[in-house]
């Protein structure tokens, strides 16, 4: 608790009741916090400063205490009454900006030892739960206060941002279509020294050649594939299901119409002396 024996002792002459130490205490916890003390009283006074001591008359009334505080960088105000009741004191703050209010009643016994209020070192009682209290019921609600303001204030940015565009981007170019079955496959290279002997184990891997023919990778564009090519007379229909992969009966287009140079009977081919 760096601070609060040198606060202490600057006041203990004037310290005549446990709520003086109380207060005291309250007062080294707001200090703590970035809060300086501009004076006692609701009104500002004449010629008044931000300090990190008590003011002048700050318990002159073991009643009511009055104090106002304000943060270093100006950003906040807050206003604080103390009223004994009972032998509990009530801390009530309201930052004068928001209209926001936070309260918190302590037994005073709970934490002052009316015993020894000139001895530092037996004044104060149960420090660590006095410290919490103050910290979570009169601390942090302005706080939040002023991360919400912070984050209205702030420009918002975009989670992902698109990237920048390359140099050379042209806005108005429009790529290259590519139709359906217009592109070519990407053959490997025949002369590739893994490529001997691929074909017949991948037939259907995107390689050129193989043992298997695969009419849709004959190069063709869309050809037309006919299930009984290659056979003389045509299958019943359903015999092979529409989109069905199977291994044509003969090449594709054998039974097409027109003439087919295979087929031309060889010169003379009916002359017995040829």
């Amino acid at each position: 608790m760096a601070g609060l024996e040198l606060l202490f002792h600057s006041v203990a002459p004037g310290i005549s009741c446990p709520q003086d130490a109380l207060l005291c205490y309250l007062h080294w916890k707001l200090i703590t916090h970035d809060y300086r003390c501009l004076g006692p009283g609701d009104q500002p006074g004449v010629n008044e400063r931000k300090s990190e001591m008590l003011p002048t008359g700050w318990n002159a009334d073991k009643e009511l205490y009055t104090l106002r505080y304000r943060l270093k960088d100006d950003s906040r105000d807050l206003l604080l009454k103390a009223i004994m009741m009972d032998g509990s004191i009530i801390l009530n703050i309201m930052e004068p900006k928001s209209q926001k209010v936070a309260d918190l009643t302590l037994k005073v016994t709970d934490y002052v030892n009316p015993e020894h209020l000139a001895d530092f070192d037996k004044v104060y009682q149960n420090t660590e739960e006095l410290q919490t209290r103050i910290v979570h019921h009169i601390v942090s609600p302005f706080e939040d206060t002023k991360e919400h303001i912070r984050t209205r204030e702030e420009p918002k940015h975009e989670r992902n941002p698109s990237p920048p565009n390359p140099p050379d981007h042209d806005p108005l170019w429009i790529p290259p279509r590519h139709p359906h079955g217009s592109r070519q496959p990407n053959w490997q290279d025949p002369m590739g020294p893994f490529a001997v002997g691929g074909e017949d184990l991948d037939p259907f891997g995107g390689r050129r050649g193989g043992m298997i023919s695969d009419p849709l990778r004959s190069g063709y564009r869309n050809p037309m594939i006919d299930p009984s090519s290659g056979l003389p007379s045509r299958l019943p229909p359903g015999s092979v299901p529409p989109g069905a992969r199977f291994d044509p009966f003969g090449p594709p287009g054998a039974n097409r119409s027109g003439p087919d140079p295979d087929h031309l009977p060889p010169p003379n081919y009916d002359d017995m002396f040829m």
